[in-house]
């Protein structure tokens, strides 16, 4: 089942899809939920570690050959280093790229639906001194974030021949340095990337009830490649009345970010002794202005959460609420 919240409406929609992944999933096999684009949803299989494609206009699924690097497990993912592309309106077909070191390279792989079949780019190192950071054809994918530097490829459209890679330095302090996830006593920050841009959480550790360790975000910040590719420009502060309002322990947190139309847009799933809670925020860039979107509860207590993507063309009116 995907749960899904669509922001101007302010309501949970629900859609099964169990039926329609059935003809390519095997009994028993566990879903990753990787991420959306339109009516396009991908899937990562654990056990046969298989990529898999799901239509729902079309009511459709596909299964996307290995790349070049061969079958990977759903580990092997990380959604701050991958893009699905939806065709057209109505089209049935769909990009998808992401980026990967591959004999100490960096590397765009690019699958194409229309012909079934991967191309692959080593990234060149930037000689032009701009990373053309908040164009709209301008995809930003990670490869590597370390604990002072990062490596990200930038590419003109998932068709481009000739990626460029950056790697920025990130000065904003390391300690408790976490990539992705907090969870347990590893660390007090957790950094959420996409599209160029970086959302710093900041939280304070605490123990809660029965001994449980539990966190409370105290600031988040937004960064940025600069203009050069040669570090993170820090962007501005989520208000601290905006924080006290959405701030709830939390014991694991994990997050995901998209840039489109000058909006930047947060989204920070996180647990707490069995509660799941969703936090979404937007920051308009030209307007610099912070917005939080209240979600009303739809019940997932208990349940097991299998990933979170962002769909910003996804037709809700086509499947119902």
């Amino acid at each position: 089942m995907l749960h899904g919240f669509n922001d101007r409406s302010g309501r949970w929609f629900h859609i099964p899809v169990a039926g329609i992944l059935l003809p390519a999933v095997h009994p028993g096999e566990d879903l990753y939920f990787l991420t959306a684009s339109g009516d396009f949803f991908l899937f990562a299989s654990n056990s046969r570690r298989e990529l898999i494609a799901v239509n729902l206009a079309a009511n459709a699924v596909k299964k996307i050959p290995a790349s070049p690097l061969g079958p990977r497990g759903t580990s092997s993912w990380r959604r701050s280093g991958l893009k699905l592309i939806a065709g057209p309106p109505g089209s049935d077909r769909f990009r998808f790229v992401f980026a990967e070191m591959y004999e100490n390279r960096p590397v765009l792989f690019a699958y194409c639906s229309e012909t079934d079949t991967w191309r692959s780019a080593v990234a060149a190192e930037d000689d032009v001194g701009v990373t053309r950071s908040g164009e709209n054809n301008i995809i930003f994918l990670s490869v590597i974030h370390r604990r002072r530097e990062s490596v990200i490829i930038s590419a003109a459209g998932p068709e481009s021949e000739r990626p460029i890679v950056f790697r920025p330095r990130f000065d904003g302090g390391v300690e408790g340095l976490a990539v992705g996830l907090i969870a347990g006593d590893a660390a007090d920050r957790l950094h959420v990337y996409g599209d160029g841009k970086m959302a710093v959480v900041r939280s304070d550790g605490e123990v809660g009830s029965m001994r449980v360790r539990a966190f409370v975000i105290i600031c988040i910040e937004l960064w940025g490649v600069s203009l050069d590719g040669n570090g993170w420009d820090f962007i501005c502060r989520v208000p601290k009345k905006l924080i006290e309002r959405i701030k709830k322990p939390y014991g694991v947190m994990m997050g995901c970010l998209e840039e489109r139309d000058g909006v930047v847009r947060v989204v920070l799933l996180s647990n707490y002794e069995g509660l799941w809670d969703l936090i979404w925020l937007s920051y308009d860039v030209d307007g610099r202005h912070w917005k939080w979107v209240p979600l009303p509860d739809d019940r997932t207590e208990g349940l097991n959460m299998a990933g979170i993507a962002f769909s910003s063309a996804f037709r809700l009116r086509s499947f119902g609420s």
